[in-house]
């Protein structure tokens, strides 16, 4: 593999997430991004202070809602162009929009921007071998250590090595049952996918054009007609409706033939549920993660966050209770990811002042 060309590596911040499996701390107005969950700024800080080596990175490119604009330029006052989805079409139009909006040969590496990672440097170690790849046409995708039997996350099996630790991407998985789940963390071959890419602005665009025209002729015509308001650039609205709703996943990276793979064990969580923020939080000899006004006797392995008023927990085992100023949320750990439930029936129930 040949040197990686001197330009900088161009960060794509997508920001466009609603976390609603952290409700009732996550809100739309304040969606989890937004949120300080562990003492060290928001997550999207988190993010952009991983990409602030400006030896390495570029300043990012962000691409968000019209609703989060203030929240984000507020955030991140130093960021790059802030790309302002009018409405939200899911990770591959908001992708197209940022490669469209640099030169085809710029390398792009796109992150979510509500993702924790414990070794800052080792994802900057990792950046650095996929950038050869990815200045030669290949789409990249870091694969995050499989730790355990989760069946939340896809999965990414390991072809045959290219070279520095970069694999050929076999096949893609999607979100397996726990028998599957657990023979891939058994084998050894299978990465979780964290929805990490770097790639030339160029190869994503020509791999749109070829698998999903749709979105990239909606993002191009969005793009032409779009308005720029200083840092914030505006693609045209009505243009943009007319992309069809996809991740990049389906719309790219399980169609294309040139995918490389980098495998890290870098301490990545998506934080995608509050069993989740329990793993990676500081906790007590109980096991207890607590925050906020609390008050926990003989409560073993629980999550407990007040923003509001005191809590008092006696004797219970693996729950969450998360409080805010305006709903109180108590489900066990296990069944976190159920939040969502609550929110979809609130949603049903007219309730958008809690949402």
């Amino acid at each position: 593999m040949s040197d990686a060309p001197a330009r900088r590596i161009v960060t794509v911040i997508l920001c466009g997430g609603a976390g609603t499996r952290l409700w009732p701390l996550s809100r739309q107005a304040r969606p989890k991004q937004m949120l300080d969950l562990l003492g060290g700024g928001s997550m999207l800080e988190l993010t952009a202070a991983r990409v602030a080596d400006t030896n390495l990175f570029a300043p990012p490119i962000l691409v968000a809602g019209a609703g989060q604009a203030d929240a984000i330029e507020a955030a991140l006052p130093r960021a790059g162009c802030l790309i302002l989805e009018p409405e939200a079409k899911n990770t591959a139009p908001a992708i197209a929009l940022a490669a469209l909006a640099v030169d085809a040969d710029d390398i792009l590496l796109v992150l979510p921007s509500d993702q924790l990672i414990g070794d800052a440097a080792g994802f900057r170690e990792a950046a650095r071998r996929a950038l050869p790849f990815a200045a030669q046409g290949w789409i990249v995708t870091f694969g995050m250590k499989a730790e355990r039997a989760e069946t939340g996350y896809g999965y990414i099996e390991r072809g045959a090595e290219l070279g520095d630790g970069v694999h050929e991407a076999a096949r893609f998985v999607e979100k397996p049952d726990v028998a599957t789940a657990a023979r891939y963390v058994a084998e050894g071959r299978h990465d979780w996918n964290g929805g990490i890419f770097m790639m030339r602005a160029g190869t994503c665009l020509d791999a749109l054009e070829a698998h999903a025209p749709e979105i990239a002729a909606a993002a191009r015509a969005a793009m032409e007609g779009a308005r720029r308001e200083g840092r914030r650039l505006l693609p045209e609205a009505a243009a943009f409706a007319a992309s069809p709703s996809q991740s990049i996943d389906y719309a790219v990276m399980e169609k294309a033939d040139k995918v490389a793979l980098v495998p890290v064990a870098i301490g990545w969580s998506d934080v995608g549920s509050w069993e989740a923020l329990h793993a990676v939080s500081p906790r007590d000899e109980a096991g207890n993660a607590l925050a906020g006004d609390v008050l926990a006797l003989g409560t073993r392995d629980c999550l407990i966050r007040s923003d509001g008023p005191l809590v008092a927990a006696i004797g219970v085992e693996d729950l969450v209770v998360i409080a805010t100023a305006d709903a109180v949320l108590i489900v066990p750990k296990a069944h976190s990811q159920r939040v969502r439930e609550a929110v979809e029936a609130l949603n049903q129930a007219g309730r958008g002042e809690l949402l």
